[in-house]
């Protein structure tokens, strides 16, 4: 793999992590697409180190926050501000990821990175996302989330396994099922990228660097992905502040479609 095509994987990885439009899908189609070769699942999840930077970086005060109240909760022996049951719903938001990850992963490496599988993903979510946002209201914030919210939400992030479903895309989608504002929904879809995030990278990095070495083009793809990524979260939040996820949902059709006329013409 060339530094380029490593700098454009992780450009398309720190963008497509955060806003809801699979960043497995992209990663999995360029290669397809532009001809070049696959570096696999493991590459993948090697740039998630770079978008796994971004989200700490931006949420270093929140991060800082979070950990205070993890340390009470359990000098207290339980949770008594928002603040400290964010804390604990983060960790049951990650147990659905961690088990289905388990569970799934060599399909993830193999059978879900059909071209024609991840454009009926893309297409799909696409459509969820747009009826979600468009007929429910807002009614919810951050610090009116319960724990069987969060554990919905983090049943939603193992549909992410599959390529064009997104991770971002299934967690905020269930959390405006929920009635979670569209701001909201984001920032607890971003916060909990972190953990399951953390613990992908440790696992699958060590296949790149075996498989690839730890070369220039590893730390150029990881780079390029820690500082796109920490575009596309500034861009989001502030996006949705103002707008719905319309957007999203029309570019996930557009790329669905392309990809399945492009099947059918080299099928």
């Amino acid at each position: 793999m060339t530094v380029f095509q490593a700098v454009v994987l992780g450009t398309l990885q720190g963008l497509a992590e955060f806003l809801p439009i699979s960043s497995s899908a992209h990663l999995a189609l360029a290669p397809w697409l532009f001809g070049w070769p696959d570096p696999g699942l493991a590459f993948d999840v090697a740039l998630h180190v770079g978008t796994l930077l971004a989200v700490l970086w931006f949420f270093r005060r929140e991060w800082v926050r979070l950990a205070g109240a993890a340390l009470r909760v359990v000098a207290q022996r339980g949770a008594r501000t928002a603040e400290e049951r964010r804390a604990i719903y983060l960790v049951i938001a990650t147990i659905p990821g961690g088990i289905g990850g388990l569970l799934l992963n060599d399909l993830a490496e193999s059978t879900f990175r059909s071209p024609g599988l991840i454009a009926g993903a893309l297409i799909a979510m696409g459509f969820a996302l747009w009826i979600v946002d468009r007929i429910v209201p807002r009614r919810r914030t951050l610090d009116d989330m319960r724990w069987t919210d969060a554990l919905a939400i983090g049943v939603a992030q193992v549909f992410a396994l599959i390529p064009g479903v997104s991770r971002s895309g299934s967690t905020i989608t269930a959390g405006r099922a929920l009635q979670l504002d569209r701001e909201s929904a984001a920032v607890f879809s971003f916060l909990m990228s972190m953990p399951i995030t953390a613990a992908a990278a440790l696992h699958e990095v060590p296949k790149a660097i075996h498989a690839g070495g730890f070369g220039v083009p590893l730390v150029a793809g990881v780079l390029a992905a820690a500082v796109s990524g920490w575009l596309a979260i500034s861009i989001l939040l502030r996006y949705v502040s103002r707008n719905n996820y319309a957007v999203f949902a029309v570019y996930r059709f557009a790329l669905g479609a392309l990809v399945l006329a492009l099947f059918a013409v080299r099928g």
